[in-house]
């Protein structure tokens, strides 16, 4: 019954958290509401006649068509400055020389050659820079919020009007090939389709090399209206190598002659574009808000004129939603229903008229059917969600009635003074800027009230595990009162929520949840505050040592500092550093740096060793000293956040096959094996050291010859991934199929021998002999689990009387030939051995799944986690009086090392940093249509740390003196029946 309880209320806990983590999050990562309206020609945006320019014209739409064929070109992560024509350099002065800088050459070329009929533009992006969330952007017209980011590769269809779906209910036939997220977005919008698939970002050329396959001849059949070619190279570039690799030459180059191509066969009555949905940072990544990355290249071309002016020096800076109404204006289409972008007036001016009144007037024209669009849309959203802000909204909405006023008086006199236009074109370039403005703005608000409310409520779990961790040390004590006060309180949230329910208030799910956890902890509070704190102290129930308490507030309170969190991974390494100070000054003041005494333990019956001990006030400094400069090692790989520029990330944490030069390379893989074969060494010595090699249980077989074949393993997949791009033609098949086979076996291997563990964990050594005379059994009755550190010399013994158990089937069978005598070896190391045991196979995989060079992180990991062991060992003696619980000083050094290699191993908490590539470990060719798979492999890669620590933290239960592990050192306990 007793155990039932424990389940209960360990379910209650997990309720508790998730319940938190739900209102946090539904607080946090905000979502819009999305219209399902569309536009249409028989629906003007709003009352008057066609705009200036279209009246009389048949088959006008909102506006007459400039073109009417559109191909549009999209360069995955095309930044800016890949595309910005290069100045030539002044005489004496050396050239820059960056792999990415230009190589489009055909796009200085026409810009010089024909001024009048291309324009190149700096395109804002929207974070976050995502593909997904960019292609519904350049589709929509709309702005991405923060929950869009996780639906980059589980990407649904859109519902909301784009431009898509008006040329299709247009007629027109829509021809697409490249990414296959547009797929996913556009089911059955497109006459024709070319899909390749797009995850796997080690592939530079499958895409690409699709593309143009059926590029040339799709374009020369004439058998489109638009046609869309989505070049996935230059991105996966950028991730596999970064720009800066001579790979981003050949990329860019490549597509050079692609739109070289394009441009020779296009028509007078065909709009070119060319455009990135985002740019890169340094390291090749993107997802976040640095200028890198939200800054894209925007390249308008047309065989007919296109501009009345020159380009000017410097590009003009756009919006990328900007492209939207603009294409739809262009191509006789009705403007999406929820664009918030505005039109690029430039594009529609009168090229052929030389009177600058009368390309004043189109722009205006294009202008206000932009605005009525937008004000139209505005109003329908402000009805349907209270997102919006209704003093800003009423100021929109009155300049909108101005301008629109001013511009119908225009109409009326279309010679008016050119003041006068210039007036209006302001009035609505200032209506739909400040429209896009108020929707960034009230888009991205957080919901303070929930993320506290979620807040509190894990805090208050969190509290609720501390008391229940002290109270169960007592004697007597009973989860069932517990579990009652959270039964009445459950149910009186439940009777709550029904009656509200019959009033016709809609409730929340994620809040009615968050009323359940709240309800049913709030008796437990009470109960606790009235009657378990007035019979003691609030300050007894917290154990925690004042420094240590000190450095988790510290660390709590700085969350809420966003310089801290910037800053977070050079402040937890300082944090950790002075924790470890602290605590060996800590020892030092206890005096438990002195040699201590030789423990005896006459319940074994064996004494310790009479040498001198193996721990002293030195030893204990230099675990210290060693673990200080663990952490400077781990501190020298680094990611530096997007925040500060100054800063520059490790070379260290990219693979080994973004290096250029052979040796160079060489010499870091075998530093990675090297690393390698450390760990693996250090493991097998230690486990030997306590003779956890001698048994003939099968998980100590698999430790044997697993482990190194593990080794051998990921060696040989680290050697095919650094050079597979070297390979000779003859062997890349073979090449290819070892590296999805060699990641699968050592998977494999680790998933079997923690298999093994689970089934035989005892790893010790077991002897069993006959005919030995009858004396007295070492073991003294005791029954419970330990309450002291006084009962743990009892632990061993019931683990003995286990075997004892185990072979009392074999004392049946010779009981005629004498008694029968059985001696365990090293049981000191029972729990530990199995601990370390089950870190190592997890760790195997795990290491797979990130760069080479992390190798040496994973390695710091493992002697980080041994002196923090055996330094917290040191000051604990085994005659400390009163319940046996895991220091506070273990938990908070535990709790920050994991954090700390988090960021030594290359990760930080932003989009960017997210490392997709582990998605593609064992599976190059992609996942197909699962997304549970590669979001485990990418979850894994993310919180490796965390979850090694978390494996490696059951060591800190089993934390023992080292006396008394000295003194069970050669020990073979023997029992007679």
């Amino acid at each position: 019954m007793q155990k039932i309880s424990v389940l209960l209320f360990l379910a209650w806990v997990c309720f508790l958290f998730y319940a938190g983590i739900a209102l946090f999050t539904s607080g946090f990562l905000l979502t819009r509401l999305e219209l399902t309206n569309h536009s249409s020609c028989q629906e003007p945006p709003g009352p008057g006649s066609l705009p200036w320019g279209s009246q009389g014209k048949p088959g006008a739409c909102w506006m007459a068509s400039r073109f009417s064929r559109l191909v549009l070109v999209l360069i995955d992560a095309l930044r800016f400055d890949f595309a910005q024509p290069q100045p030539s350099h002044s005489p004496g002065e050396p050239p820059v020389s960056l792999p990415f800088l230009g190589k489009l050459n055909c796009l200085q070329r026409i810009l010089e050659i024909q001024p009048h009929h291309a324009r190149l533009y700096q395109s804002k992006a929207d974070p976050p820079t995502t593909t997904m969330q960019r292609l519904k952007a350049l589709t929509t017209g709309s702005l991405p919020t923060f929950i869009d980011a996780g639906s980059n590769f589980a990407s649904h269809a859109i519902v909301e009007d784009n431009l898509i779906k008006q040329l299709a209910s247009a007629g027109r036939r829509v021809v697409f090939m490249g990414d296959d997220t547009w797929k996913d977005l556009f089911p059955g919008a497109f006459s024709q389709a070319f899909f390749f698939p797009s995850f796997n970002v080690r592939d530079l050329h499958t895409v690409d090399n699709g593309i143009l396959e059926h590029l040339y001849p799709t374009m020369d059949s004439g058998e489109w209206d638009m046609l869309i070619a989505h070049f996935l190279g230059v991105d996966h570039c950028g991730h596999k190598y970064g720009p800066h690799h001579p790979e981003m030459a050949k990329k860019l180059s490549q597509m050079d002659q692609v739109i070289q191509g394009l441009v020779e066969r296009l028509e007078n009555d065909t709009l070119l574009v060319v455009i990135g949905d985002h740019g890169m940072t340094m390291t090749g990544d993107h997802g976040g808000d640095s200028e890198l990355e939200i800054s894209a290249a925007l390249f308008l071309y047309s065989p007919k004129a296109l501009f009345p002016g020159a380009p000017p020096e410097e590009p003009e800076i756009v919006p990328q939603i900007s492209l939207v109404p603009t294409l739809a204006l262009l191509l006789g289409l009705p403007i999406p229903f929820g664009n918030i972008g505005e039109v690029m007036a430039e594009l529609f001016s009168e090229v052929e008229d030389s009177q600058s009144h009368s390309s004043a007037l189109a722009q205006a024209s294009a202008l206000h059917l932009n605005a009525q669009q937008v004000s139209r849309f505005l109003h329908t959203y402000s009805a349907a969600a209270q997102d919006l802000q209704v003093k800003e909204l009423h100021r929109l909405q009155t300049l909108f009635n101005k301008a629109s006023a001013d511009y119908q008086r225009l109409l009326q006199r279309p010679q008016g003074p050119e003041a006068a236009l210039q007036t209006v074109i302001t009035e609505l370039q200032q209506f739909l800027r400040g429209v896009r403005a108020m929707c960034i703005q009230s888009w991205a608000r957080f919901s303070l009230g929930r993320m506290a409310g979620g807040a509190a409520l894990m805090a208050a779990a969190c509290f609720l595990c501390l008391l229940v961790s002290q109270w169960a040390t007592s004697p007597g004590f009973c989860f069932r009162p517990l579990l009652t006060l959270m039964a009445c309180g459950l149910a009186g949230t439940i009777v709550c929520a029904g009656l509200l329910t019959t009033t016709g208030l809609k409730l929340d799910p994620v809040v009615l949840g968050a009323m359940a956890a709240a309800g049913s902890l709030l008796p437990f509070l009470w109960k606790a505050w009235a009657g378990w704190g007035s019979r003691r102290p609030l300050v007894a129930l917290l154990p925690i040592p004042g420094p240590v308490l000190l450095f988790l507030l510290i660390r709590f309170a700085a969350f809420f500092s966003d310089s801290f969190v910037v800053a977070e991974a050079r402040a937890t390494p300082f944090l950790l550093g002075s924790l470890i100070l602290l605590l060996i000054a800590q020892l030092h003041w206890e005096g438990k740096l002195l040699p201590p005494k030789l423990l005896t333990i006459p319940r074994l019956c064996f004494s310790a060793s009479t040498g001198p001990p193996r721990h002293n006030g030195t030893h204990a400094l230099g675990l210290g000293v060693g673990l200080l400069l663990c952490i400077r090692l781990a501190g020298l790989f680094h990611r530096c956040p997007e925040e500060t520029p100054a800063c520059h990330s490790s070379p260290w944490l990219s693979p080994l096959a973004s290096m250029v030069g052979g040796r160079a390379k060489n010499l870091w893989y075998g530093a990675c094996v090297g690393a390698l074969v450390a760990l693996l060494a250090a493991v097998r010595l230690w486990l030997r050291r306590y003779s956890n090699l001698k048994s003939p249980e099968p998980s100590v077989l698999f430790v044997r010859w697993g482990l190194p074949l593990m080794a051998l393993g990921t060696a040989a997949y680290w050697a095919l991934a650094s050079g597979a791009d070297e390979a000779p033609p003859r062997l890349r098949a073979l090449v290819a199929g070892a590296s999805v086979v060699l990641p699968r076996a050592v998977a494999g291997l680790a998933a079997s021998g923690l298999m093994l563990l689970l089934w035989r964990p005892v790893t010790v050594l077991v002897k069993a002999t006959t005919g030995a005379p009858r004396t007295r059994t070492v073991l003294t009755p005791f029954s419970g689990p330990p309450t002291s550190r006084a009962d743990l010399d009892y632990v061993v013994p019931q683990i003995y009387r286990h075997m004892q158990e185990e072979f009392r089937g074999r004392l049946e069978r010779t009981k005629s030939q004498g008694p029968l005598t059985v001696a365990a070896c090293h049981l000191g190391s029972v729990y530990s051995a199995a601990m370390v045991t089950a870190l190592t196979l997890l760790a195997f995989p795990l290491l797979l799944l990130h760069a080479e060079r992390i190798s040496l992180v994973f390695l710091l990991l493992f002697l980080q986690s041994f002196l923090l062991l055996h330094l917290l060992a040191a000051g604990i003696p085994i005659t400390t009086p009163g319940p046996f619980t895991v220091p506070w000083q273990a938990v908070s050094a535990w709790a920050l090392m994991a954090t700390q290699t988090f960021y030594s191993m290359g990760h930080q908490p932003v989009f960017p940093a997210i490392h997709w590539h582990a998605a593609f470990v064992g599976f190059p060719e992609g996942h197909g249509s699962s997304t549970w798979l590669p979001a485990l492999l990418v979850g894994a890669n993310t919180f490796a740390s965390h979850l090694l620590f978390a494996d490696s933290g059951l060591c800190l239960g089993s934390l023992h003196p080292p006396q008394a592990s000295h003194g069970l050192e050669g020990v073979c306990p023997q029992v007679h029946f």
